[in-house]
């Protein structure tokens, strides 16, 4: 299984609460149509005295390997995702790459 992980950013001009609202209600179910997607899952900051990251939330989607998580790119469902993403993040900080994920403890 291939992980492939965006750090996003929301953009300037949104609260968290905007942020956080697009990505779950509109952005969400255009992810949840790339073809070949076997998991998706979001992850948000928790407000923490210690700890004050600037990323807004952390989206991880899984596919059965590279060739089919870049059908997924190309497909008219990857464009409708792609294109979605400027409307609430912030493109010049936000950052994806596929991940080796290795389990040290189960």
């Amino acid at each position: 299984m291939l992980k492939f992980m965006v750090v996003l950013y929301r953009r300037p001009d949104f609260t968290h609460g905007q942020f956080r609202h697009h990505l779950e209600q509109v952005h969400k179910p255009l992810a949840l149509n790339l073809p070949g997607l076997r998991k998706y899952t979001q992850n948000y900051v928790l407000p923490d005295p210690t700890r004050n990251p600037e990323w807004d939330a952390i989206v991880e989607l899984y596919f059965d390997n590279w060739e089919a998580m870049e059908a997924a790119w190309a497909s008219p469902q990857g464009a409708a995702s792609d294109a979605d993403l400027p409307l609430f993040a912030d493109l010049t900080r936000t950052s994806w790459s596929a991940v080796e994920e290795v389990k040290v403890r189960p």
